[in-house]
């Protein structure tokens, strides 16, 4: 299978720029998801590669097949693109029956019965569902057509494969289900993959590499660890799991380890981190809640961050116990096994646990006033 490949992607709805220029690549048989909130031109981006938006600037290329070259006046039409592509909303006949729908686009390309009938019984074997190639799509649950829109992409052999957030019509367990199925159907074809989602746990389970968007910019890519372990920016960390952000200022720094007062309570921490700061400078803290501690005021440990907290709510909610602690006027939240903490405790995490981000940033309005106490 071949790399896709675009560059300074730029695209623009009237005045309203929505792609600013984007650059990325695809590899040979990569699970590459574009992943980000609702406006943010990850369908957009996947729509410019599969030729449903013809962009304003930019080339995209599959292997050594140029699809679009704006400078050039190149813009390949998608049935000449041979890409499969799964809509959100399945677009499947509801007057044909399973064989039929996947008939579609063979007969589209002219070909042959006898390549039609192999074709489709090999596509509906890859996804299970040879059993019911007669059936009609009202049928059928959400996840076997969830399938068939699966298998009608595969049926022609495309080169990528694009899906357009195919499991957000599914209940949460199903979604769970049809996730681990997809992985291991890519896996076995191994088949580029171009996916988009709003669903972080869906991101992290399924991708080789992730791409974060926001209002038209990649904010970071990479391995599904390093965009949860290392996010470049406060607004990856928000956007991909559930994080703490404190703000503070500058002490001292030393040999990558900085000393940080809280505005929060005042207290200092001391964080190690990759980022350049200088005494003075306003940062931001980003720390998860698996990465913090709560123990019972007065139980301290060496060479860890302790400070004085109170307990506000607390939450069971299976395999753990969910906190929000009081730190001054900030809200922190703890995951941890600890139960039936209470009152005053002693909140903890090492040096090496928390990310600095060298400005005073706090991602979004809707963070700041969760993790805000009223005054």
């Amino acid at each position: 299978m071949p790399d896709v490949t675009v560059a300074n992607l730029f695209k623009t709805f009237g005045a309203v720029t929505v792609l600013h220029e984007i650059n990325f690549t695809i590899h040979d048989g990569e699970f590459f998801t574009l992943l980000g909130p609702s406006g943010c031109g990850k369908s957009t981006t996947l729509n410019c590669i599969a030729g449903l938006e013809r962009p304003t600037g930019g080339t995209i290329s599959v292997g050594d097949t140029t699809f679009v070259d704006t400078g050039n006046k190149k813009f390949l039409t998608p049935e000449e693109r041979n890409l499969g592509m799964v809509f959100q909303s399945y677009a499947l006949w509801p007057h044909m029956t399973v064989a039929a729908n996947l008939a579609m686009p063979l007969t589209i390309r002219k070909t042959s019965k006898k390549d039609k009938r192999e074709r489709i019984a090999d596509a509906l074997d890859k996804v299970g569902l040879a059993h019911l190639k007669d059936r009609y799509p009202h049928q059928l649950s959400g996840g076997q057509q969830q399938r068939v829109a699966l298998a009608r992409a595969l049926v022609y052999s495309p080169s990528v494969l694009l899906l357009d957030e195919p499991l957000s019509n599914l209940d949460a367990k199903l979604r769970e289900q049809a996730r681990a199925w997809l992985k291991r159907l890519q896996e076995d074809l191994g088949i580029t993959t171009v996916y988009v989602t709003h669903d972080q746990d869906e991101a992290l389970a399924l991708s080789d590499r992730i791409a974060v968007m926001s209002e038209g910019n990649m904010l970071q890519i990479g391995t599904p660890r390093e965009i949860y372990e290392t996010p470049a920016t406060p607004e990856v960390a928000a956007f991909v799991g559930r994080c703490n952000f404190l703000l503070g200022r500058v002490e001292d720094t030393a040999d990558g380890r900085s000393h940080v007062r809280l505005d929060a309570s005042g207290d200092i921490v001391e964080i190690i981190s990759g980022h350049r700061v200088e005494p003075g400078q306003e940062v931001t803290i980003a720390i998860r809640p698996e990465r913090l501690e709560a123990l019972p005021a007065g139980d301290t440990r060496p060479g860890v961050n302790s400070l004085k907290t109170d307990v506000l709510t607390t939450s069971y909610v299976g395999s753990r116990y969910e906190y929000d602690l009081k730190l001054g006027n900030r809200i922190v939240q703890v995951q941890t096994s600890r139960p039936g903490l209470t009152g005053t405790v002693c909140l903890t995490f090492a040096p090496d646990e928390a990310l600095l981000y060298p400005a005073a940033v706090v991602p979004s309005a809707e963070v700041a006033e969760l993790l805000t106490i009223p005054s």
